[in-house]
């Protein structure tokens, strides 16, 4: 008979993966036939005229899913049998479990371990094949039992044969047993498990020859006589022939004769060693952060009280620590993400050696942990941990080389003080977290009725932050900046502020960083722009004196794919002249990622606008980032103007900076100036234009026009 190579179908939308698993596939077996499909549809129209060994599917496609596509193979005339394997990733337990419903062989995780995959499939392609033969067979039975009563005699004997051949050959220990407990039959991997020819063991006793489980076996089998039915299948475990501990799955039925009395036990064990061993690791997997092998968030709400009936039971007093790193963007931003995980794993070290045995540590996400401290007996003892982690997460970490330093903020919830249930503690703990932060960082804070109040003001501020974008509340006032060369007004920076109903104009500190957090930045920023432009536009009229406008981005606008198309809209409706706008970005906003920004300020720079770099000096004190930088003017930070006086460590550092500006063909300007001491020391320093009270504070536009035009008169 001729032997042919095996078939395999596989069908995914993904054409990458399609890819991947027909090389794979292309290996399990000499001259394999591999045929892939990414639509079910098609898959169903090559099905009804071919019939593979195997077919593996994704079950995530869409318009139809693998369970579906498994029970519509099932219901095909030549898919009953037919090995179908579906993939899923560790988290999509339901999915598989549907696709275990509708008639999926088995499964495998993705991303494909390669050597699994091989030998998941070369295992099914064998168990197609025994069926295959066992099907033929079968068919040749039928044909020559149709001839005569003794050619059905001689086939009978011989079908029996070939059973017996083929249950030699599954992946299974068979066994069975008559009622004496002695063996009847016994197949090649039972008899070579248990270290005996099959013949030896016929006759044996087999609760003697199985040993340890020998017991548990016999009591088993005298269920099965006594009921005359099989036993629900059971799990149990024992080493095999290397003495490797083995999981098998065990089932038990009666086997009666032709006259249907029951003569027998039908003992059969299936090894499941290696699906046992795939659910404890997705179990892991699904409870346990990746990086830090820490228990997540999931694991840590299964630990937690699950509320008021909880509680009822009497159980003991706990503690969540909500803690959240300090500055630990910057440690991303400066060293690179490499050495940010070096330092989540090393917290996390550093956190399961402070905790006793029964606490929990946990990773939430981000730079967010938690720990949960059982048999807490009064805040002191909570507090004390805290002072203890808030000390460990200080030190200074050594990565790669770098020594590399954070703070901690954490919050305290205490149960049942505090909350009943999981969310109670954990929404708490992150608002006393968010409390600690705000009073500075470094420190711990106990979750406090207040709040809760707090929260729901920040909840308010940002419904009234988007009602205030759709009713224009808002308005630009405008700073001028002083040229230091000719005296003159030569530019503003526009400035935002939130005109509330009763009249009370909001700095930005007081809802600037909410519109951060929630994404209202872009829109509000993109306003700014507009307004800006529309007012510079109307200031640059023929006959005017030039004036630049300078309009704050923020980081989230930064990082967007709009900004470049935002800003050519905004030039191009408002009719200002590219080079009257200049668009500020904070220095911490570039250097985070400064070579992806350079290609965006390039394309904007383009337009022929200017860019300049705020805040600059703030905890970076080398150029060198700026020199890959498509920039135009750097503004020095308030902070080193303040104390500003001749001969001081301030006036070096901003004439250092001027210096180097000026080298890289950088205007440099001051922002903060409020005396004229200062300006003549700016001055001094090479500095080229100022900002600040002392050249005027923010005002409207019209008060700016004025100001503009009184210092360009002739006796100005």
């Amino acid at each position: 008979m001729d032997v042919h190579p095996p078939s395999l179908l596989i069908v995914d939308d993904q054409d990458i993966n399609r890819r991947v698993y027909a090389k794979l596939a292309a290996t399990v077996a000499e001259g394999v036939r591999v045929t892939a499909f990414g639509d079910p549809g098609a898959a169903f129209a090559w099905l009804e005229e071919n019939q593979p060994d195997v077919i593996i599917t994704d079950y995530r496609m869409p318009g139809m899913d693998g369970a579906e596509f498994t029970r519509r193979v099932r219901a095909m005339p030549h898919g009953a049998d037919v090995p179908i394997v579906v993939i899923t990733v560790y988290n999509d337990r339901r999915f598989r479990l549907d696709a275990l419903d509708a008639g999926a062989t088995d499964f495998l995780l993705s991303p494909v371990d390669h050597s699994e995959f091989g030998a998941r499939i070369r295992n099914l392609i064998a168990l197609n094949a025994h069926r295959q033969m066992l099907r033929r067979q079968a068919s040749a039975l039928q044909r020559e039992l149709d001839d005569s009563e003794r050619s059905r005699q001689r086939l009978l004997h011989d079908s029996r044969e070939a059973l017996a051949q083929v249950i030699d050959t599954l992946p299974a220990l068979i066994s069975a047993t008559g009622p004496d407990g002695r063996c009847v039959f016994v197949n090649a991997n039972l008899a070579a498990a248990l270290g005996h020819a099959p013949a030896d063991i016929i006759g044996q006793d087999m609760a003697e020859l199985l040993g340890e489980r020998g017991a548990r076996s016999r009591d088993a089998d005298r269920m099965v006589l006594e009921r005359g039915a099989p036993l629900p299948n059971y799990e149990e475990e024992f080493p095999d022939r290397d003495g490797r501990m083995r999981v098998f799955l065990t089932a038990k039925a009666p086997l009666r004769d032709a006259a249907g009395e029951l003569v027998a036990v039908l003992t059969s064990s299936v090894d499941i060693t290696e699906r046992k061993l795939a659910e404890t690791r997705l179990h892991h997997l699904a409870h346990h952060d990746s990086l830090t092998d820490l228990p997540n968030r999931f694991f840590l709400t299964e630990r937690l009280p699950r509320g008021r009936q909880h509680s009822r039971r009497g159980d003991q007093r706990m503690a969540l620590h909500f803690l959240d790193l300090d500055r630990f963007k910057t440690v991303n931003d400066v060293f690179g993400h490499h050495v940010g995980d070096g330092v989540l794993r090393a917290i996390a070290r550093r956190l399961l050696g402070l905790v006793r045995s029964g606490d929990v540590v946990a990773r939430l996400g981000g730079d967010e942990f938690a720990v949960l401290q059982n048999g807490v007996s009064s805040p002191d003892e909570a507090a004390a941990l805290a002072e203890r982690i808030a000390e460990a997460v200080s030190r200074p970490f050594l990565i790669e080389g770098r020594e590399v330093v954070v703070g901690s903020s954490i919050g305290i919830a205490l149960y049942p003080r505090d909350g009943l249930s999981a969310d109670e503690l954990l929404r708490r703990g992150d608002l006393a977290m968010y409390q600690a932060k705000a009073d500075g960082g470094g420190s711990f804070r106990f979750f406090e009725a207040g709040m809760d109040a707090s929260a729901r003001r920040l909840m308010i501020l940002e419904t009234d932050l988007r009602s205030g974008l759709a009713r224009n509340e808002f308005v630009l006032l405008y700073q001028p900046q002083l040229s230091l060369r000719t005296r003159r007004i030569v530019g503003v920076e526009a400035l935002i502020r939130w005109q509330q109903p009763d009249g009370i104009l909001l700095e930005p500190k007081d809802f600037l960083p909410l519109a951060e957090e929630t994404g209202l930045i872009r829109p509000l920023g993109a306003w700014v722009l507009q307004e800006a432009c529309r007012q510079a536009a109307q200031w640059n009229m023929p006959g005017s004196p030039p004036l630049r406008v300078a309009v704050n981005i923020s980081p989230l606008q930064l990082r967007g794919a709009d900004l470049v198309r935002t800003v050519q809209t905004v030039l191009a409706e408002s009719g200002l002249d590219p080079t009257r706008l200049d668009l500020e970005l904070t220095e911490s906003a570039v250097i985070r990622d400064a070579d992806g920004v350079a290609e965006t300020l390039a394309q904007l720079r383009s337009l022929g606008l200017r860019i300049s770099i705020d805040d600059f000096g703030t905890g970076y004190s080398a150029l060198s980032y700026v020199r890959r930088l498509p920039v135009d003017r750097l503004k020095i930070d308030r902070s080193f103007v303040e104390n500003l006086r001749p001969g001081s460590a301030d006036a070096a550092i901003i004439g250092a900076i001027v210096a180097l500006g000026h080298n890289l063909h950088l205007e440099v300007a001051a922002e903060g100036v409020e005396t004229e001491e200062q300006v003549r020391e700016l001055a001094a320093c090479g500095c080229d234009e100022v900002q600040g009270y002392h050249v005027g504070r923010p005002m409207s536009a019209e008060a700016l026009s004025e100001l503009v035009l009184d210092m360009a008169a002739p006796d100005a």
